[in-house]
C-alpha cells in the first residue's frame, strides 16, 4: 500500500476533490458524508452513482471508511494524515483569538506558573478543547544540596539554587541508609555542583560516579544515584504538566464508547509519570506538529489528536511545550496557528519574566 503522499499524487482531480470535500465536511460536522450531499456541493456536475464509485475507490485505498452499511463515509486515520500533510489550508490567526490569548499575559499574574496556567485556560477556551502546557524546569545554577531522612523509607532532597530558589523533593532512599552515608553523599555532590545547572550537574555526576565508584562507600553511592533520580523525579514531571478544559472533551462526546476513550485519556494524564514524553514529541524540529489517533503514543488509547509545539527561551533552547488535544475531527486549519502563536508568546513571556 503506497504511503499518503504517494496516494495523493496518484489521485486524479475528481478523486482528490471528492476526498477533500468528505474530510472537510466530516471535520465540520463529525457526521458521515453521503454521495448525494457531495453532488450538491461539487463544482463539477456528476451523478451520485459516479460519486459513490469514487468513494468506493477511496475506501479501497484505505482513505475512507463506512461506519454503517447504508451510511456515508468518514476519513480513516491514514486519510486524515494525508489531508493534513497535503490538502490542509492553514488559516490566519484571528484578531479575536490573538487578543484573548494575549490578555492573559497582562492581567497582573506575578509568577510564571500562574501566567502559564492562565494561558492554558485561555487556549482551552479559544479552541473549545483541552490544553496542555509543560512548564519549564528551573535551570539556574545550583548552590547547595542536602539530604534529610524523614523515616526509613522516605527522605527529602533540598536543592538550593544560586538565584535563591529552593526546591524540596521527596524520594525513597535505598535500604540501609545512615546519617553518615547521607552526609557523605551530600558532600560528594556539593563538591561537584557549584555553578552548574541541574542538567549539567546530573551529567557530570553520572560520569564521576562511574570514575570514582571505588572511592565512594557503597551506601553513599546508592544514595547519590537515588538522589539523581529524585532530581528528575517522575512526580515532579507530573506537576509540570498543566491541563485545562477537560470538560470541553467530556461534554463533546456523543457516544458512550467515545466518552470512555476520553475518560481513559484523562486517567492516563492523572497517572502519567513520564510526562517528559510530551516534550519529546516536539523535539523533532521547530514548529507545530500534528499527531492523529495512534500516531500520538502518549495518549494512543484514547484515539485523540494532539496539536503541539515547543516553546523556546532567548537562546533558542526548548524549555517546554504547549498543545491542544481533542477528537480526531479537530479544526486543524484554525488550531495550528493558535498553537503556534501561543508557543511563541510563552517563549517570550518566560524569557521576559526571567530577566526581571
Amino acid at each position: 500500500m503506497p504511503d499518503a503522499p504517494q496516494l495523493l499524487q496518484q489521485m486524479n482531480d475528481r478523486s482528490r476533490e471528492v476526498f477533500r470535500r468528505v474530510v472537510e465536511s466530516y471535520l465540520a460536522s463529525g457526521e458521515p458524508v453521503g454521495s448525494r450531499t457531495l453532488t450538491r456541493t461539487l463544482n463539477e456536475k456528476v451523478s451520485a452513482a459516479t460519486i459513490r464509485n469514487v468513494m468506493q475507490d477511496l475506501e479501497f485505498l484505505g482513505l475512507l471508511d463506512s461506519p454503517h452499511v447504508s451510511a456515508g463515509r468518514i476519513p480513516t486515520q491514514l486519510g486524515l494524515r494525508m489531508f493534513v500533510d497535503g490538502l490542509l489550508e492553514i488559516g490566519d490567526l484571528s484578531e479575536a483569538d490573538r487578543t484573548r490569548i494575549e490578555s492573559t499575559v497582562t492581567d497582573g499574574a506575578r509568577d510564571v506558573e500562574s501566567l502559564l496556567d492562565r494561558v492554558g485556560s485561555a487556549l482551552s477556551g479559544v479552541t473549545h478543547s483541552a490544553s496542555l502546557v509543560l512548564t519549564p524546569k528551573h535551570e539556574a545554577a545550583l548552590k547547595h544540596i542536602e539530604f534529610v531522612s524523614l523515616n526509613p523509607t522516605r527522605a527529602l532532597v533540598v536543592l538550593v539554587f544560586s538565584d535563591g530558589h529552593v526546591e524540596n523533593r521527596l524520594f525513597s532512599p535505598p535500604p540501609g541508609q545512615t546519617p553518615s552515608s547521607m552526609r557523605e553523599a551530600a558532600n560528594f555532590l556539593n563538591a561537584l555542583i557549584d555553578g552548574r545547572t541541574l542538567t549539567e550537574a546530573r551529567d557530570l555526576i553520572q560520569r564521576e560516579i562511574s570514575a570514582r565508584r571505588q572511592e565512594l562507600d557503597s551506601l553513599a553511592a546508592a544514595m547519590v544515584e537515588s538522589g539523581l533520580a529524585a532530581w528528575e523525579t517522575q512526580g515532579d514531571d507530573t506537576s509540570r504538566l498543566i491541563v485545562r478544559g477537560r470538560a470541553n472533551l467530556l461534554s463533546g462526546g456523543d457516544h458512550a464508547e467515545e466518552l470512555e476513550r476520553i475518560r481513559s485519556l484523562f486517567d492516563d494524564l492523572e497517572r502519567k509519570r513520564d510526562i517528559a514524553a510530551f516534550l519529546d514529541l516536539t523535539e523533532q524540529g521547530d514548529g507545530v506538529r500534528i499527531f492523529i489517533g495512534s500516531e500520538n503514543k502518549l495518549f494512543s488509547l484514547s484515539g485523540s489528536s494532539l496539536v503541539v509545539s515547543p516553546y523556546m527561551n532567548a537562546d533558542r533552547k526548548i524549555i517546554g511545550a504547549v498543545g491542544v488535544i481533542g477528537p480526531t475531527r479537530l479544526n486543524y486549519g484554525r488550531i495550528v496557528p493558535i498553537v503556534d502563536y501561543t508557543a511563541q508568546l510563552l517563549g517570550r513571556m518566560v524569557t521576559d519574566h526571567g530577566e526581571r
